[in-house]
């Protein structure tokens, strides 16, 4: 029986602006087009700034989590998938939590399930952007220029959602939220490689460039200007491969330390986002398989595969949605009342002064609940809280475990989905009677354990990236590298069903 909350909303999701499912078989090569579009789309958005709006000025609230929420500052793209991945995670927590009841296996029910979240997505576009302008995120404002700020983001809002739903209607391949973070994690690692641009420790911004530097000796010595006391002083200062690689700052000949980007990629970050890469390329390939054989004709035998990292990055995105909302509304919170202890206890924040004229961010500070669900992201702040890391671990962990298994529940890959979709394809298992009953009991064998065990690898990994200084966070690595994959077997099972049209079923490309 459909929820009562389903229901309240289903008017307005009758208002809702809506891409038509493909009424014929779209081919590969029309997927791959309209994939490429809705990409350059979503890059073009990144790169128009705001009408009217100075771009590096007021706080930026969404700093910690811009590269996985696909967003740019100052542009149409500055919520980025942020309102679609919310409106997701409130819906998987409803039904995770039975708070509502959806029959996922009813067409209609899991149809309005989704409609209903492509409305709270645009209901979380409006609050992001009213708080975000009441924040001053963009610094004093007059109304009309708010007003004008709030159309622009709106409208770009409303488009991010409908280039998702495209692709998610079979128009395209994969997800536009996939899509989004993998393009937005890609870019930053390559910036953060390949940056020209000169940082605060006389080197380049880009880790590659900067480590060329110091084995040339083209950087091995540089001029450093510190204002004491309202006098500017010249300084010279060495670069090695001690301040590539942890980026430490140079100390100076009176003993002075430059101010450094705490974020800037270190060489240490460059090695454990090669070794985080491999090791996901590696988990995505583990696997159990399932021996199959067509019931109809007994000669041809194949494998159902269940892979370890079975529900794919889904439920990491869902927690990251957690971790930003829980940030952006904690600083919120913070700005609006300072003095609360209620609020201390959950939210508590130090400026951090911008540099280079772009825009200041908060830090949180140690003794309030949201310290804990950032990673310390590098060796050095690791050894100065360890206890920070590990409850920052252990919570990740958690989260990724019950989201894995929500996930399972909710989109269709539970064992009782699979076995009706192994026997719709005509396949059994051989010694087994060929009915959905008895298939689901042998799946229900390995699903849930893999599920769990995929889980703890895909925390514990995306944990130890950020603690490292990963290029692109620990959480962006791990998700780009898995979108990457996805990807791949995307096109690898298109191919496979445009050759025998019996597998879509068994696929899931119906």
């Amino acid at each position: 029986m459909t929820s009562r909350f389903l229901r309240a909303f289903s008017p307005f999701v009758k208002l809702m602006p809506e891409v038509k499912p493909p009424e014929r078989e779209v081919s590969f090569k029309e997927k791959f087009a309209w994939t490429a579009i809705v990409l350059i789309i979503y890059l073009i958005m990144s790169n128009i700034p705001l009408a009217g709006v100075p771009r590096d000025q007021g706080t930026d609230y969404f700093f910690w989590w811009r590269v996985l929420l696909a967003s740019q500052r100052g542009t149409l793209a500055e919520l980025g998938i942020g309102p679609i991945v919310t409106a997701g995670l409130i819906m998987q927590l409803l039904a995770g939590s039975q708070i509502i009841k959806v029959d996922f296996s009813d067409p209609q029910d899991r149809s309005l399930f989704t409609g209903v979240q492509k409305v709270l997505a645009v209901i979380m576009t409006i609050i992001q952007i009213i708080a975000y302008l009441a924040a001053g995120a963009y610094g004093s404002l007059s109304f009309a220029q708010q007003l004008a700020i709030f159309g622009q983001l709106f409208i770009a809002g409303i488009i991010i959602i409908l280039l998702d739903e495209l692709l998610q209607k079979g128009w395209g391949l994969g997800s536009g939220v996939s899509l989004f973070i993998a393009a937005g994690v890609s870019m930053q690692i390559i910036w953060l490689c390949f940056s020209p641009f000169g940082a605060e420790d006389g080197l380049m911004i880009g880790i590659v460039i900067a480590f060329f530097q110091v084995i040339t000796g083209w950087g091995h010595t540089r001029t450093f200007k510190i204002e004491i006391n309202e006098v500017e002083h010249t300084f010279t200062g060495v670069n090695n491969f001690g301040s590539i690689w942890d980026r430490r700052p140079v100390v100076l000949e009176t003993g002075t330390v430059p101010d450094i980007n705490p974020n800037l990629p270190t060489l240490l970050g460059l090695i454990a986002t090669i070794i985080i890469f491999i090791v996901v390329i590696f988990l995505e390939t583990v696997r159990v398989e399932i021996p199959l054989q067509y019931s109809r004709y007994r000669g041809f035998k194949g494998k159902y595969p269940i892979k370890l990292l079975y529900v794919s990055n889904i439920p990491v995105i869902l927690v990251q949605a957690l971790y930003a909302n829980a940030l952006f509304f904690g600083q919120l919170l913070y700005r609006a009342f300072p003095d609360n202890p209620f609020i201390l206890l959950f939210a508590r924040f130090e400026e951090v002064d911008p540099t280079s004229g772009a825009s200041g961010w908060l830090q949180p500070s140690p003794g309030c609940l949201l310290y804990y669900l950032t990673p310390p992201r590098s060796i050095q702040t690791l050894q100065d809280d360890p206890a920070r890391a590990i409850i920052y671990m252990i919570i990740l962990v958690l989260l990724c475990v019950w989201f894995s298994h929500i996930w399972v529940e909710v989109s269709g890959i539970a064992p009782r989905d699979i076995s009706h979709q192994i026997i719709q394809a005509g396949l059994m298992v051989p010694g087994f009677r060929p009915t959905p009953r008895v298939l689901e009991r042998i799946l229900d064998r390995y699903i849930p354990t893999v599920t769990t065990i995929g889980a703890i690898a895909v925390g514990v990994l995306a944990a130890c990236a950020d603690f490292l200084g990963a290029l692109g966070t620990g959480m962006g690595i791990l998700l780009t590298v898995g979108i990457i994959y996805q990807y791949y077997q995307i096109i690898a099972q298109e191919q496979l069903a445009s050759m025998n049209p019996a597998l879509r079923g068994l696929l899931g490309l119906d």
